[in-house]
This record gives structure tokens, sequence and C-alpha cells, in this order.
């Protein structure tokens, strides 16, 4: 039998094992919305999304890449990729050109005005991680760094 404590008032049995807040999917998410307001805060200025400076990011590591590769370096799907490109090329920040051996095949780099801002973003970059990692101490914050990277190059 259950534990009185444990019933709903419409009879149903809420004993169970599993409680939420204990749960990796709940965590994650949590830990994102954290890391999110976090860079909201410290790029407001800058007007990026998270996505808009990871693209940004990834151009200035690779240099001129597919948008096809691009969205395999950042993890984003080609719709959202679209969007994220479309904006930033308003911006002024990437240029989108044909490759001349294949027509259908965009290549994409950075402008000079988006080297430069992302260039000055970086340190700010590096202030989400740290303002993020704060409640951890320095083992702390190399264990999960090299966890969520064990998880996330997992192939399935």
């Amino acid at each position: 039998m259950s534990n009185p404590e444990h019933q709903l008032k419409d009879g149903l049995d809420t004993d169970s094992d599993y409680v939420l807040a204990e749960q990796i999917g709940f965590l994650l998410r949590r830990a994102h919305q954290r890391a999110t307001s976090i860079f909201q805060g410290v790029f407001e200025s800058e007007s990026l999304t998270p996505q808009q400076f990871a693209v940004l990011a990834k151009l200035f590591e690779v240099g001129e890449v597919t948008q096809n590769k691009l969205g395999r370096l950042v993890d984003m799907d080609p719709a959202t990729l679209q969007g994220v490109i479309q904006r930033l090329q308003q911006k002024g920040l990437v240029s989108r050109t044909q490759d001349p051996l294949h027509k259908r095949r965009l290549k994409m780099q950075l402008t000079s005005a988006g080297r430069e801002q992302v260039q000055r973003c970086f340190d700010l970059g590096k202030s989400v991680s740290e303002l993020t990692l704060r409640p951890l101490d320095q083992p702390q914050r190399r264990d999960l760094v090299r966890l969520l990277k064990m998880i996330t190059h997992h192939e399935s």
C-alpha cells in the first residue's frame, strides 16, 4: 500500500522514484536557461543571439566554408542556420557567395565588420562562461566541461 502523503486529491498514487528536479534533461534545460540569460545580459550591447555569435566565432575559426558544413560545425539545422545567416547578412557581418565549381553550393565568410565584431566579442564570450560556471571551483569546472563533451560527442 502506498503512503497516503503521496496521493493526489483525485486519488492518483504519486509514490514514485521519479523526481523531476533530479532528471538530467530537466537539469540541462535549467542550466541552458541560466547560460542563455547570462549571455543576453553580457551581449546586450552587441545585439547578437547565442546562435549568431556561434556562427561568427566558427567562421572566424575556420574561414570560408560551405553553408552545409557550417551547419554541421555549429550543430544547427538548415532552417535555423538559414535564418541566422540572413540576419547576420542584414547586419553586414557575413557574406554568402556561390561556389564557382558547384553552382548550388553556397560559401560563407565573415565580412571585415563581422571579423571586427567577433574579435571584440571573444572576451564577452569568456565572461559568459565565467559567470555561468561561477558556482563551481576550477576542478568542478574542468569536470563539467569534460563530461558535457563526452555526452555531446557520443554517437548513438
